[in-house]
């Protein structure tokens, strides 16, 4: 994996290259003009890790540049600072290095340092050990979130020490609403909160005029879009198999007061097949399929993206929205897809500036022949 070089004065350029690839991609399929998002050049992501490297009586953090000529070898990247990541982390990287540096109860076999924070300043820091953690480590540690204004959990083999709490809320501001998110350390969400704020909207924007109509989600994570979909829909129904974000998600739904969602745990997989009515038990009864009108449903999956039976079912909607962070994928699940749904919206959200990763949604809606 290559560092990215971040350039601002090169950002349009690189931003414009991704557009036109997109654009020739996805050709075949006859898609709308392509919307682009664009993100902060630099600052924009939230959350982000590094190894800490012991050198001598000095620490400092690191990333690792593969060889492209030998992937087995990797070079050690020395960051004093990191213009990808969000302000806060750049304020408290230096700052964390000289307290590490001052004492060796923190420092002694820390092996990796795991930031997450938020638009507001809310910082969470995890500090990943190879080695027990003792009292004495906890006292210098609250110390420490005391003098930097932080939270912090310690962690090392079968130990987990929150010492505040293991979480941060994220404030987004998103068409002049605001909706607060709980994000817990360790599970998955959106880096680019900035971005985030353009595909909730975009989300909003695309499924208006559905409130006496239903919609289904799958891979919810911790409710991101659910929340702020709630309102566009009679009634909501999200899955999502981790533990976790099934928890965040409930809480998300109450710290919101939305009132008309559900949230199952349960996989894709195991859901489908409740609503072909092949899978039956006590979650399935909980959720009460057959009250549910579905006209819409919307999935953000893995970079895997779907298999050829789960886009078959998405196929059964009137409208799909289709959030992915993988266009390989994703135009291989449109080859099916496009069938029986024409392409209605198309859009290119800038996740990671500076790379090759393209986060991209497409509408599908019925075709009137299929």
């Amino acid at each position: 994996m290559a560092i990215p070089v971040v350039n601002p004065a090169y950002y349009q350029a690189q931003l414009q290259h991704k557009r036109q690839q997109l654009v020739d991609d996805f050709a075949r399929f006859a898609p709308p003009e392509l919307e682009v998002f664009p993100s902060p050049p630099t600052h924009y992501r939230q959350r982000c890790e590094f190894r800490l490297w012991h050198e001598d009586d000095d620490v400092f953090y690191a990333m690792f540049e593969v060889d492209a000529e030998n992937p087995k070898h990797k070079r050690v990247v020395r960051m004093d600072e990191f213009s990808v990541a969000s302000r806060r982390i750049n304020e408290l990287m230096p700052a964390l290095r000289e307290a590490f540096l001052a004492s060796d109860v923190l420092r002694r076999k820390l092996f990796q340092v795991e930031f997450l924070t938020t638009l507001t300043g809310e910082a969470l820091v995890t500090l990943v050990y190879h080695r027990p953690l003792d009292e004495a480590w906890e006292g210098e540690a609250r110390a420490l979130e005391a003098q930097l204004g932080i939270m912090i959990i310690g962690r090392s083999r079968k130990q987990r020490l929150v010492l505040t709490q293991d979480h941060v809320w994220e404030r987004l501001d998103v068409d002049g609403r605001e909706f607060h998110y709980q994000q817990v350390e360790n599970s998955f969400t959106q880096p680019n909160a900035e971005i985030c704020c353009a595909m909730l909207s975009w989300a909003r924007e695309v499924t208006r005029g559905s409130r006496d109509e239903d919609l289904v989600e799958l891979y919810c994570g911790n409710g991101n879009f659910t929340v702020a979909l709630a309102e566009n829909f009679r009634r909501v129904l999200a899955t999502e198999i981790s533990r976790t974000s099934v928890a965040s998600a409930q809480i998300n739904l109450a710290a919101n007061n939305i009132t008309n969602a559900q949230i199952g745990r349960m996989s894709a997989e195991e859901f489908s097949l409740a609503l072909k009515g092949e899978k039956a038990g006590r979650r399935v009864a909980e959720m009460a399929l057959e009250t549910y009108a579905f006209s819409t449903i919307l999935v953000d999956p893995p970079r895997a993206g779907l298999d050829e039976e789960s886009c078959h079912q998405l196929s059964e909607y009137p409208r799909i929205v289709y959030i992915s962070c993988n266009p390989t994928t994703l135009a291989a699940n449109l080859e099916i897809l496009t069938h029986t749904h024409r392409i209605t919206r198309f859009a290119l959200f800038d996740q990671f500036p500076f790379t090759d990763h393209c986060e991209c949604g497409v509408v599908l809606e019925r075709r009137e022949t299929a």
